[in-house]
């Protein structure tokens, strides 16, 4: 996998949490940088982390679905794809000027939840994990940072468009994947 298909899949996973940050963003007075790097911490720990869970998960079984795993990868960045894009469109969460654990906690695990299943394909498509979870890691505290203040700044505007556009992205290297696999398309 290329660097630009992993950095599109980085910007792709990182659209939930941007989405997230952006409400957070919306939520306080006054953005400090504390707001912006606790956000990025926690949302870009937690984008790392589930990856790294997700590949030494789908390394231990590599083996046993080996034949299949260009379809698994299709389905499962295609699922989440769908699933942010149907999210994009559904109402508003109440949101909260509250930084403290017991908020960005729950938050930072529900929104890498799918860099889990993502850390699967990685796995079977022998992805050098070590570079991806940090380019991920990196990617979405620089875009989590950047959500709350664009959050603070322009208001809810951009929420529901970046989170269609992570899921685009991510239905679209899914099919590339699969079309490469199967021989359709060769770069």
């Amino acid at each position: 996998m290329s660097f630009w298909e992993l950095f599109l899949i980085a910007v792709g996973l990182s659209m939930d949490a941007f989405a997230v940050s952006v409400c957070k963003g919306l939520s306080v007075k006054k953005v400090e940088m504390r707001h912006l790097g606790l956000v990025g911490l926690y949302f870009g720990g937690f984008q790392a982390l589930m990856p790294l869970l997700g590949w030494l998960l789908g390394y231990r079984f590599e083996a046993a679905i080996a034949s299949v795993d260009h379809w698994i990868a299709f389905v499962l960045l295609a699922l989440i794809g769908g699933n942010m894009i149907r999210e994009s469109f559904s109402e508003d969460e109440e949101q909260s000027d509250d930084f403290g654990f017991r908020v960005m906690l729950p938050l930072a695990v529900a929104t890498s939840i799918d860099a889990l299943a993502v850390g699967v394909t990685f796995a079977f498509l022998s992805v050098r994990i070590l570079p991806a979870i940090c380019l991920i890691g990196l990617t979405t505290f620089l875009l989590s940072g950047l959500g709350v203040w664009i959050g603070f700044r322009f208001g809810s505007r951009f929420q529901a468009h970046a989170e269609r556009a992570g899921g685009i992205i991510l239905i679209l290297i899914g099919l590339k994947i699969l079309l490469e696999h199967l021989g359709i398309l060769s770069f």
